[in-house]
């Protein structure tokens, strides 16, 4: 059938070249051939009965953390009016698009410059974007969170956890102690955040112990990321 359809059409644009747009009967026979060898190459090379395959995305959703997603949801919900940007950039998120959420996103904060969820929500899309390290760019954003809204739990949360992947351990170990500090009693983050501290703190004891006279490699050196 689709061969029928293949042969119908260039019946169709010969007839289109010789009665519409007026070909000269000199140049049928050019115009004839121009077609034969179309129809010859895609026989030699098509396969119309190979069914189609979506290209994959540019980035995928390896790297995507939707317990991540929630969490900064849950942390910042008091803290911004910009929800229906974040549904969006959520969204493309969850997909591994972080590209794309980022774009989203850099629309958003210029709309909403004061908006210290859109910045959180920023941050994370350009690390996301990066493979897990952080960029100028994503450090940033976040740094623009903290200073528009201080007592948002997102902002070092997040650059925190941004330092940690980057292997940057010792200074994610600060802001996340800092933040452990002033934390209520009754925050919902706090026992993640005593967990994930003690899981920096070991995995900073063991970079020591394995190079005591030197330096511990960080992760970005390594190719592996850390995940506390």
């Amino acid at each position: 059938m689709t061969w029928v359809l293949i042969v119908l059409l260039a019946i169709g644009v010969f007839a289109a070249l010789v009665w519409l747009l007026k070909l000269p009967r000199t140049g049928w026979e050019w115009a004839g051939a121009a077609l034969l060898l179309g129809l010859a190459g895609y026989a030699l090379q098509g396969s119309p009965g190979q069914p189609g395959a979506p290209k994959p995305p540019v980035e995928t959703p390896g790297t995507a953390d939707a317990a991540l997603i929630a969490q900064r949801q849950a942390m910042g919900s008091a803290f911004g009016s910009g929800q229906s940007w974040l549904v969006v950039a959520d969204g493309l998120s969850r997909q591994g698009q972080y590209g794309a959420a980022a774009q989203v996103l850099r629309t958003a904060v210029h709309q909403n410059p004061k908006d210290a969820d859109l910045w959180v929500a920023l941050g994370n899309a350009l690390v996301g974007h990066g493979d897990g390290f952080i960029s100028p760019a994503a450090q940033f954003a976040f740094q623009r969170a903290a200073t528009i809204s201080p007592t948002h739990p997102g902002p070092p949360f997040f650059m925190g956890l941004a330092l940690a992947q980057s292997g940057r351990l010792a200074e994610a170990r600060v802001i996340w102690a800092r933040l452990l500090e002033q934390a209520p009693k009754e925050a919902g983050y706090r026992a993640d955040l005593e967990s994930r501290l003690a899981r920096l703190d070991a995995m900073i004891g063991e970079q020591g112990a394995a190079t005591p006279n030197t330096p511990a490699p960080s992760a970005a050196a390594s190719g592996a990321p850390p995940q506390p």
